[in-house]
């Protein structure tokens, strides 16, 4: 993507700035882009800690948006928002930082509407396949084990 191109400090400076300020951005994500650019390590870091001081790189905030997102739009559960910005290299405490703002109320009517909403469109007869084929979905979706079966269990007979 980069080959050919050498950018000085000051380039990829501005360049990531852009690219932080286009959208969040996790540490790694931000060390890949600087590798692919073909920056040493010593650059790397130094723009790093620029890009952390000037607050255009925060894994808190990052963390906040990334939660909220993927709760809200992909109806992922904590276990799978955990997962993921594990992947990401984001600590355990952020995580969980992140994970405490979805209020339990809130959490738990996105459960209850999208175990109901993809029970209704089931075709299958046997139960015992629809209930596996509901549980499979939503522990995809990363939602805790004990909330899954009981809503398998309760929503088909």
């Amino acid at each position: 993507m980069y080959q050919n191109k050498t950018y000085t400090l000051e380039e990829a400076k501005n360049k990531l700035e852009r690219y932080c300020s286009y959208q969040e951005r996790c540490h790694q994500e931000v060390t890949q882009k600087l590798y692919e650019m073909r920056m040493i390590p010593e650059a790397v870091n130094l723009i790093k800690v620029y890009l952390i001081q000037n607050d255009f790189l925060n894994e808190e905030r990052f963390a906040k948006t990334f939660v909220r997102g993927k709760f809200k739009i992909k109806k992922w559960g904590k276990q799978r928002l955990a997962l993921e910005l594990k992947k990401r290299g984001i600590s355990k405490s952020i995580i969980n930082t992140a994970i405490a703002q979805i209020g339990n109320d809130e959490y738990m009517n996105m459960f209850n509407d999208l175990a109901e909403k993809k029970a209704r469109t089931l075709k299958e007869t046997n139960s015992l396949k629809k209930k596996k084929t509901l549980a499979d979905y939503l522990l995809y979706r990363g939602w805790e084990t004990h909330l899954v079966y009981e809503k398998a269990n309760e929503l088909i007979k």
